[in-house]
């Protein structure tokens, strides 16, 4: 039997954009040809519908007949750009998500509210709700904020894994900004949800200081089973659980264990059993990383990611945390968050 429902907090699937094209934007300082290969790269984008490509890890396709689910997209805008390429960037891949979701309409609906979501499992379609990864996609400008939610956007990593306007990322060392205690208070306005996952601990605390409603780490597992910084220390879980807050599980190999071993489902269970432990029953979910990361075999499809369910009642979890898990928790959140 598989489960009623997945909501998945997080996928890169929605980027039609290789390693090599992010180097190259990177590497090019004249910002004249800047200009023109974000030009090149947005005509390959505009005729790639990313979200129903065989053998990628998130596939419309390849959903199971028998789940109602729910993919959160990512724009990931990567580190590097300047304010307005980061902008243009954007823009091209939100433009590529609206129009894949009318290309697609027979199979995915784009949602805001857990009452769309529903709507679109009544109908028998997917639901599709559009995130960013990285802030500077607002290009140092509050007002790109209302542009972000007139465009749909529920969710937003303050950053990637370095430094921007808002705040630091893990590879960095400093906290918010200035600015970023301003865009929190635009983005809870907007009803935008906060993302802190790739945040170093010292931009994580001072979101605690300025956030006013419940936030999401959308992709982050408990550094105490595997030691990475952009997992999420024992303190930081119990700050999200007396906030309610949402955790979702991440399936990279390198956020899941240490050393040389591949990693298994054996491994994500020991971050479940952990965040159990620290009392996030009714915080957890998933947050897989898909086509973003490199994730396990057992993981690596949307009919293996539903097997979930039978894996999580087989090693003792009751129905309803099996079903907390992989949905109920994840919309019941967006539903106060509304």
């Amino acid at each position: 039997m598989n489960p009623y429902a997945l909501i998945d907090l997080h996928c890169d699937t929605l980027i039609a954009l290789t390693d090599e094209d992010f180097h190259l934007l990177t590497a090019i300082q004249d910002p004249a040809r800047r200009e023109a290969a974000l030009a090149s790269l947005s005509s390959r984008v505009r005729g790639t519908d990313t979200l129903d490509l065989p053998g990628r890890h998130f596939s419309l396709s390849a959903i199971p007949q028998d789940v109602h689910w729910c993919q959160c997209c990512a724009i990931f805008v990567p580190d590097g750009l300047s304010q307005e390429e980061a902008a243009s960037y954007y823009d091209m891949h939100q433009r590529s998500f609206h129009r894949q979701m009318e290309t697609l309409a027979d199979r995915v609906r784009p949602c805001r509210t857990a009452a769309e979501i529903e709507a679109a499992w009544e109908q028998g379609r997917a639901a599709a709700i559009l995130t960013v990864e990285n802030g500077s996609a607002l290009a140092g400008q509050l007002a790109r904020i209302e542009t972000l939610a007139r465009d749909g956007v529920r969710m937003m990593t303050l950053t990637w894994n370095g430094e921007n306007e808002i705040a630091s990322g893990n590879v960095t060392d400093h906290g918010l900004s200035s600015f970023g205690r301003e865009a929190i208070r635009e983005l809870e306005r907007h009803k935008i949800v906060v993302d802190v996952s790739h945040l170093n601990d010292r931009s994580f605390f001072d979101v605690l200081d300025i956030a006013q409603k419940p936030f999401a780490a959308s992709h982050s597992n408990a550094r105490s089973v595997c030691g990475h910084r952009r997992n999420l220390t024992d303190e930081q879980v119990r700050e999200m659980v007396d906030r309610k807050c949402l955790i979702g599980l991440n399936y990279s190999h390198d956020f899941l264990r240490t050393g040389e071993r591949p990693a298994g489902l054996e491994d994500l269970y020991r971050h479940v059993e952990h965040f159990l432990e620290l009392g996030a029953e009714h915080c957890l979910a998933l947050g897989s990383d898909a086509d973003g990361a490199d994730v396990p075999d057992t993981l690596n499809s949307p009919a293996k990611t539903a097997g979930l369910y039978q894996y999580f009642l087989g090693r003792g979890l009751s129905q309803e945390q099996a079903e907390g898990i992989l949905w109920k928790n994840a919309l019941n959140f967006v539903k106060e968050m509304e």
